[in-house]
């Protein structure tokens, strides 16, 4: 397979990537609009916060097993040995219900520690731990790794659709029939065990669930048949941990130092900034499985004229984000969640400029997975997230939810230059070493 052709495979998966998440991003608007004006904005903070600690908990805890699929499953099928893929997609899936178990025991523990977090009445305590229980037993990084490495991004895009659309019924039926705290939770809950449901049901129109099932379980063959697969799980759950800290730790220190009001205003902002800069985690996706393919068939020439092509178009999209975020952004809040969230139009600059950054970068990450620099892309992360919770304590007591802001802006200008740095390094050394060979 040419390297044109490999990348317009990357253009294929985006297009479906894009046209599920294009669904998902305006569903989300509608949806989140729906909870804000029902609960308004101490409500809305709350539901925000307690979702919130929901997501890190599991984020905490999980593996993105996804990209040890695609690379080592890529490698196996290749070889012509799909018995090791099946040992591989089912020791994924076992992780993934560890991690559920381990993600439970912390629920517990939260609770006990602090029986009605965010200052939500008791009532709704109950409500709070069935969500996050089903945060945690939701994981699907494995079936989504399936339909990834088979190159079905037209069934991942159609479970990736489940999601928004049952969130979409579910604030439906809460603003009508329970409109409060509990009912939004609970939408949200089914949502997501809805969504669960169809990843494992799309990936079972592959043959390989079946085969997964079918195989039997022998994790020393995994290890042998996967070389690193350990060092590999740890560093991807360091920088899920590392991505998590820089998008849930600023809303959660929001919600300590300036209180559910302002947590309210800061989610509305960063969830129209996660909105309108959706495109680099998309490009990331589309493109991780043929980048995994041209590292290994394609010249190191080829391989980074194609890079500097999506670089330049991460560039473009970036700008465009940025430009239709100052002009419209105020416009945009109000009419989602009213008139009391206008004044976080100064926080969705920040975050938005946060996101175009990520975008415009978004290719070094993917890249440095697959040239084996995952601990160089690691400690990258590490230094931004460290630089960015450090200028958030420093400002937030000062000027609060902006403080926050800037915070994020930060962090991702310092995860940009340092991936680009690494990524440079390995590019300038390599081709030292081509040019003597």
């Amino acid at each position: 397979m040419t390297a044109r052709s490999r990348w317009r495979g990357v253009l294929a998966n985006l297009g479906w990537l894009l046209a599920s998440n294009a669904l998902m991003a305006v569903l989300s608007l509608v949806y989140i609009g729906m909870a804000t004006r029902t609960l308004g904005l101490a409500d809305f903070g709350r539901f925000a916060l307690i979702t919130g600690t929901a997501q890190t908990l599991a984020m905490l805890v999980s593996f993105e097993t996804w990209k040890v699929v695609v690379q080592y499953g890529l490698a196996h099928e290749g070889a012509g040995n799909p018995r090791a893929t099946w040992r591989l997609e089912q020791a994924a899936a076992l992780i993934e219900v560890c991690s559920a178990g381990v993600g439970i025991g912390l629920v517990i523990a939260l609770f006990l520690l602090w029986p009605t977090p965010f200052g939500m009445d008791s009532a709704v305590v109950p409500f709070a731990i069935g969500y996050a229980v089903v945060q945690l037993v939701t994981l699907r990084s494995t079936p989504t790794g399936i339909l990834r490495m088979r190159d079905r991004f037209r069934l991942a895009a159609m479970a990736d659709s489940v999601q928004p659309i049952g969130r979409l019924i579910g604030a439906s039926l809460a603003q009508w029939f329970w409109p409060d705290l509990a009912g939004f939770l609970l939408a949200w809950a089914v949502a997501e065990l809805l969504t669960l449901a169809a990843t494992w049901a799309l990936a079972a129109q592959t043959g390989d669930v079946r085969s997964l099932l079918a195989a039997t379980f022998d994790w020393r063959a995994v290890r042998a048949e996967n070389p690193g697969i350990a060092r590999v799980l740890i560093s991807t759950n360091g920088r899920s941990t590392l991505g998590l800290a820089a998008r849930q730790a600023p809303l959660l220190l929001v919600g300590g130092f300036a209180g559910a009001e302002a947590a309210g205003a800061f989610r509305l902002a960063a969830q129209l900034a996660n909105a309108l800069s959706k495109l680099s985690i998309l490009l990331t996706r589309a493109a991780f499985p043929e980048i995994v393919r041209s590292i290994r068939s394609a010249s190191r020439a080829r391989f980074r004229s194609g890079v500097l092509r999506l670089g330049l178009a991460c560039l473009g999209a970036a700008g465009a984000v940025m430009a239709l975020v100052a002009v419209s952004g105020h416009d945009l809040l109000v009419l989602v969640g009213g008139h009391d969230f206008g004044a976080g139009y100064i926080y969705l600059l920040w975050l938005a400029g946060a996101g175009a950054i990520e975008l415009a970068a978004a290719a070094f990450e993917p890249i440095l997975l697959s040239v084996h620099r995952a601990l160089s892309a690691t400690v990258a992360r590490a230094v931004a997230v460290a630089l960015q919770i450090a200028l958030m304590l420093v400002l937030l007591p000062r000027i609060g939810a902006l403080g926050a802001s800037i915070s994020v802006f930060a962090g991702s200008v310092a995860a940009s230059v340092l991936l680009g740095a690494v990524l440079w390094h390995y590019a300038m050394r390599h081709g030292l070493e081509e040019a003597a060979t």
